[in-house]
C-alpha cells in the first residue's frame, strides 16, 4: 500500500511518498481501507517533533479518517466488513490501510459523506467536550471564539449554534472573519496580525468588549494564546469561562489577578487526556455528534480537498495557518 511517511524531523516537505506492507488486525482491533483524512495542527507539529507525545519514526502523520472496515480481529464485535467508519488514531491515516484499536471507531451510515466524516472527530469531538463538559455552556450565553476561521474555531462556532448559544468571532482577515460569519456567528470583529505592545492589547480589548456586550462574554474559546489571550479574558464576564484549546501564536501569559477579580474560570480543554481518561464518556459524546451531523444541525466545514500525493502541500497550509476551516486528504 502506499504510505506519506516521516523519515527525519521536519517541514512537510519532507515527508516522502513510499510503498510498505499492508497492515492486518490484530486482537481487539480493525482494518480500515482509508478513504479520506483529516488534516489537523497537530500533524504538522509531530512532524517537526514539536507535539506533546513524540513519534517513533517511520510513521504517518494523520489523526482522523473515514474509511471502510476491510478485515476484523478477534474478539471486536459490533461490527462488519464494509461498515461505514470515522475513527481517531492520533497518527497514521495519510496511508492507504490502517489497522487500530475498534474502541477508535464510530460506524456511521453507509450513504455518509466521507470527506466531511473525515473532518468530523478532531475538532468536533473536542468542541463537545470544550462546550458540554468542560463549559457547562447554558442555551443563550454569548460565546467569543478566537482564530474563528480555524478548524477548531468553526467547529466551535456550529456546535455553540446548534446548542443555542449567541456566537461572536473574531479572526486575522476580513476573509477569514466572513467565513466565520458563513459558519453562524451572528457578529464578529477583525484584530490585528500581531499585538506587538499594551496599547495594541488595550485597543483589542475595548473592540472584544464592545463586540459581546455589556455583560461579557460567558464563555471564551481560545485556541490561539499569545498576546490574544488577555484581551479576551479582560472581556470575559462574572462566572465566565476561559477555554484554553491551543496555542498558535504561542503560550500566552494572563495577570491571575484578573480571574480573582472577574470571579471567572480559566478552563484546560485537553480533549486527547480525557479521550484516555474516560473513553466510554467520549464514546457517548461522538454518538451525539454524528447524531447531530445526520440531522444537519452540523456540518463540518472543508474548504479544500488534496490527493494523497498532494498532502504536504495541506499539512504546510495549515502550518502557515491559511487554512479556512478543515482541510482533508482524499486517501482511496
Amino acid at each position: 500500500m502506499r504510505a506519506l511517511l516521516s523519515l527525519s524531523p521536519g517541514p512537510a516537505d519532507t515527508l516522502v511518498l513510499r510503498e510498505v506492507p499492508d497492515p492486518t488486525a490484530g486482537p481487539g482491533q480493525l482494518l480500515v481501507r482509508v478513504r479520506a483524512c483529516g488534516v489537523n495542527f497537530p500533524d504538522a507539529l509531530h512532524i517537526q517533533d514539536l507535539y506533546q507525545v513524540k513519534l517513533a519514526r517511520p510513521f504517518s502523520p494523520g489523526g482522523e479518517f473515514c474509511g471502510h472496515v476491510e478485515a476484523i480481529g478477534d474478539g471486536v464485535k459490533g461490527f462488519a466488513v464494509g461498515d461505514l467508519v470515522v475513527g481517531r488514531c492520533g497518527s497514521g491515516a495519510m496511508a492507504e490501510r490502517l489497522a487500530l484499536p475498534a474502541d477508535r471507531c464510530a460506524r456511521i451510515p453507509a450513504d455518509s459523506p466521507v470527506v466531511e466524516g473525515a473532518a468530523l472527530i478532531l475538532t468536533y469531538a473536542t468542541a463537545w467536550y470544550a462546550l458540554v463538559d468542560r463549559a457547562q455552556a447554558r442555551p443563550g450565553e454569548t460565546m467569543l471564539v478566537l482564530g474563528a476561521a480555524g478548524g477548531v474555531g468553526c467547529a466551535m462556532i456550529d456546535l455553540g449554534c446548534a446548542l443555542g448559544l449567541r456566537v461572536v468571532a473574531a479572526a486575522s482577515t476580513p476573509e477569514k472573519l466572513d467565513f466565520a460569519r458563513s459558519c453562524g456567528a451572528s457578529d464578529g470583529i477583525v484584530y490585528p496580525a500581531t499585538l506587538e505592545d499594551k496599547d495594541a492589547q488595550r485597543a483589542l480589548t475595548e473592540r472584544l468588549k464592545a463586540l459581546v456586550g455589556p455583560r461579557g462574554a460567558d464563555i471564551v474559546a481560545d485556541p490561539v494564546g499569545g498576546p490574544y489571550t488577555e484581551p479576551a479574558l479582560r472581556a470575559t464576564g462574572r462566572d465566565g469561562r476561559l477555554l484554553v484549546m491551543g496555542f498558535t501564536a504561542g503560550i500566552p501569559r494572563i495577570p491571575t489577578n484578573l480571574v480573582l477579580l472577574k470571579v471567572c474560570q480559566v478552563v484546560g480543554v485537553d480533549w486527547r487526556d480525557f479521550t484516555e481518561q474516560q473513553p466510554e464518556r467520549n464514546a457517548r459524546n461522538i454518538e451525539a455528534l454524528v447524531r447531530l451531523w445526520r440531522d444537519g444541525r452540523i456540518r463540518p466545514r472543508v474548504s479544500a480537498t488534496y490527493p494523497l500525493e498532494r498532502a504536504p502541500e495541506a499539512i504546510a497550509r495549515m502550518a502557515a495557518r491559511g487554512a479556512l476551516g478543515k482541510l482533508v486528504v482524499e486517501v482511496g
